[in-house]
């Protein structure tokens, strides 16, 4: 059974599509089978993991509107190992097209019936908003990952989103959870940053990952390569840290299906 993992935080800027790419790669290097979802018009993700999004026919955007299967959008990154959901500029229509649909906060979850047994983690990099393709992505996850910069706004949009995570929870998806918070493009020399993930271990406990990703140039320079930090460069500090959140999330994973048993 595919594990389910919504990638969001309402605030842009945060490294929402960079830990998307290279969690996804961290974990299909380690051996996992990954399913990569772009939900973002942009489709940053897509173009990060090898695809080229102005050649990709059928993307999310048909899967959503009920105009073609699961098997017939998946696209495979060569360069990352894993598979992806392409987006593109087309999927900005698809709210609009979705408005008046039957059950349209539950077109991403209804459809990824069909992977339930072919992966084993399943990653949906979300749009910087609080909109239909954001709500698509939370009722379909089991958990949702959190990354966010150590600094005094990103903990107010924090709240938010933790709210936003309650309302989903109460009223289309009671079981979805908080997996974790993720400190992204972390300076240790900023005494902010410091004090602000201080507070976020103080107040969420266990649920802020161990793994921090410092700000590194070759993280920032991969996606104009289309490839992942760790296709990039798998020694550097960026990737190192990207392979140890996958090791971490493995280990989580583990740990809760051993608490199940």
């Amino acid at each position: 059974m595919a594990r389910i993992f919504a990638i969001t935080n309402q605030k842009g800027g945060v490294g929402k599509t960079t830990t998307a790419v290279n969690l996804a790669a961290g974990l299909a290097l380690l051996g996992k089978r990954v399913l990569l979802i772009d939900l973002d018009p942009q489709g940053n993700a897509t173009m990060g993991s090898g695809i080229d999004k102005r050649e990709v026919k059928q993307t999310v955007y048909h899967l959503l509107l009920n105009q073609a299967r699961l098997d017939e959008v998946v696209c495979h990154s060569e360069s990352a190992g894993y598979d992806v959901l392409a987006a593109n500029r087309d999927l900005a229509g698809a709210e609009i097209e979705l408005v008046d649909q039957s059950e349209r906060e539950y077109r991403l979850r209804r459809a990824l019936e069909a992977a339930a047994g072919r992966y084993d983690f399943v990653l949906i990099d979300c749009p910087p908003a609080l909109n239909l393709l954001t709500v698509n992505a939370l009722a379909a996850a089991h958990a949702v990952i959190i990354p966010m910069q150590c600094e005094y706004y990103a903990l107010e949009g924090l709240t938010d989103l933790v709210n936003t995570v309650k309302k989903v929870k109460a009223g289309l998806n009671p079981a979805i959870e908080i997996e974790g918070l993720l400190r992204a493009m972390f300076d240790p020399r900023n005494t902010l940053a410091q004090q602000v993930a201080d507070q976020l271990k103080g107040h969420f406990g266990d649920k802020v990952y161990d793994t921090v990703i410092p700000r590194n140039v070759r993280v920032a320079e991969a996606p104009s390569y289309g490839l992942s930090a760790l296709a990039y460069d798998k020694a550097s500090r960026g990737a190192q840290a990207y392979l140890q959140l996958a090791e971490e999330v493995i280990r989580r994973e583990e740990g809760r299906q051993h608490g199940k048993a």
